[in-house]
């Protein structure tokens, strides 16, 4: 679409109306995204109130909250498509609705598929209407279509405001109630439909394109392995694993799904995701990387707050202040990659050398550190460094996926697996390995505990049994956590080695195609699937 917001001269947006100045047209579509981002189903900042209140389990809530980062993911791969079919004001008014509707179920319903579904959906929609904000200002960001440098503009819109979104989420809890979140956001979205009625046109694209040969079929299988894998790992634990007949049911669901998908695309012409897609190298290099870097820094999801708010005893105002520190690691490490990556095209070896080096970082400070009394500030280090790795490896293997030499037609399926290897499995494998982990460390931990205190300190009888078990669980949980983070620290540095030792010499250069040629390339595909159809009949 930016063809034509772009005709010459000075860049402007012609879907805005002239009243409004050219310069702060760009910033209108930045609060839209802004609005966008903070909207959810469900605020995870906010998973203990929300228990508390209902007939909720914290698993029951991270389920929601990951149904809508599998939401956005499914999107990635017919995003285009319908940005080619529906002009921007139409995807903006639909998808505030949509969020609406979607934070007025999240605020009442205590229905578990209801809650999921409608995180699913709003993940969705969330999606499509950032897609149609960021491809509008495009150009204006990045003149030359660079991705690296779009990329950076990104993620710091979408990290920065996870951040400040839990912060937001639990000052309002703190002084009011949870469901207040999902009050306020309602009135923003309808702000923001609003605004988008009055100051954004219906304009089309020089080409209409139907929604014609969309292997919708494929979307839901794939979203139902999504779904079943993201299942198995939020509720494992919960269930003891494949003992339960929940966990083995969803095991052969998922299995299903994927193998029927994997089974029909060897024969569509053009499957919700390809072999082509799947078999790409940059795109396996970039799940393996995904897979360690995001188990590495799982800590983050496991013992953090279990660390701080039982060994330390932070209450939920002093815990959600460390997301400052990760805030500000977040802007640090954009505004490095900007420089370094972006502009300087420092190598893909190097960034992601430098990421693992900083995870390393927040690992071995934790390990060195972890303790029963140390200062709030002296989380910053750590946190800050997890801020800057986690997203300097997004935007770099990112743009990677750009530059794999992949067509057009086959590179959202690429970003389809990206958004679900990164976000998805980034933010359930992970914890699920780590969560197991330290189960079994601290019992083991916890008998070696029990046994010494009982052996050489007679006078413990005089301690009351919970106290004494208290003090248990407490030194066998601090031991655990300082085991994981050591085995994590060598899994780093081994890591890094491996990363040091091979070779890379290719530099970022991942120019994003005009629009023009992305409409043809789409036209191309519907037509070819509709003499397909015609052959066939």
């Amino acid at each position: 679409m930016a063809d034509w917001h772009v005709p010459q001269g000075p860049f402007d947006i012609p879907d805005v109306p002239n009243f409004i100045p050219r310069q702060l047209k760009p910033y209108l579509f930045i609060l839209f995204v802004l609005i966008i981002q903070f909207s959810s189903g469900v605020y995870l900042a906010a998973a203990s109130d929300m228990v508390g209140t209902t007939a909720l389990m914290q698993e029951d809530i991270l389920m929601a909250g990951y149904a809508s980062l599998i939401g956005l993911a499914i999107n990635f791969a017919v995003m285009f498509r319908i940005k080619f079919r529906f002009s921007t004001r139409t995807q903006l008014v639909t998808s505030g609705i949509v969020l609406i509707v979607a934070n007025i179920i999240c605020a009442h319903t205590t229905s578990v598929p209801l809650l999921v579904g409608t995180c699913f959906v709003a993940g969705w929609f969330r999606m499509q209407a950032t897609l149609a904000c960021n491809s509008t200002i495009q150009l204006w960001l990045t003149p030359v279509r660079d991705m690296a440098i779009f990329f950076c503009y990104v993620y710091i819109i979408v990290d920065s405001v996870i951040q400040l979104n839990g912060i937001t989420t639990v000052y309002i809890i703190f002084f009011s109630q949870w469901e207040y979140m999902h009050w306020i956001m309602t009135g923003l979205l309808a702000l923001m439909v609003l605004l988008v009625m009055i100051l954004v046109k219906p304009v089309r694209g020089p080409m209409f394109i139907p929604l014609l040969g969309i292997d919708w079929i494929g979307a839901i299988l794939w979203a139902g392995f999504m779904l079943c894998f993201t299942f198995i790992c939020v509720y494992g634990n919960f269930y003891d694993w494949w003992d339960a007949t929940e966990i083995r049911g969803a095991t052969v669901i998922g299995l299903a799904c994927l193998g029927i998908n994997l089974w029909r695309a060897t024969f569509l012409h053009h499957p919700y995701i390809s072999f082509r897609a799947m078999r790409n190298h940059n795109v396996i290099r970039a799940t393996g990387i995904y897979l360690v870097f995001f188990t590495l820094i799982a800590t983050e999801h496991v013992f953090e707050h279990s660390y701080a708010a039982n060994i330390l005893g932070f209450d939920e105002t002093n815990l959600i202040d460390l997301n400052w520190y990760v805030f500000a690691g977040i802007i640090a490490g954009c505004a490095f990659t900007y420089f370094t990556f972006a502009l300087r095209k420092w190598r893909y070896k190097t960034m992601a050398a430098i990421a693992f080096v900083l995870a390393a970082c927040y690992l071995a400070c934790f390990y060195f550190f972890i303790d029963y009394g140390i200062e709030k500030e002296m989380l910053f280090i750590p946190l800050f460094f997890r801020g800057a790795a986690s997203v300097i490896i997004s935007i770099v293997f990112l743009t990677s996926i750009v530059q794999s030499g992949l067509p057009f037609q086959v590179f959202p399926q690429a970003l389809t697996i990206n958004g679900f290897t990164g976000a998805v499995m980034g933010a359930t494998l992970g914890p699920a390995l780590i969560g197991e982990f330290l189960r079994h460390t601290m019992a083991k931990n916890a008998s070696l505990l029990s046994s010494n205190i009982v052996d050489f300190n007679p006078a413990i009888d005089h301690v009351p049994i919970g106290q004494l078990y208290g003090m248990v669980q407490t030194q066998a949980l601090v031991v655990s956590m300082k085991e994981i983070y050591g085995w994590l620290l060598i899994t780093a540095l081994v890591s890094l080695l491996i990363i040091l030792a091979s070779y890379g010499p290719v530099r970022p250069f991942a120019i994003f195609p005009k629009w023009s040629t992305v409409r043809r390339s789409i036209k191309h595909i519907v037509r070819t699937k509709g003499n397909t159809g015609i052959q066939s009949v």
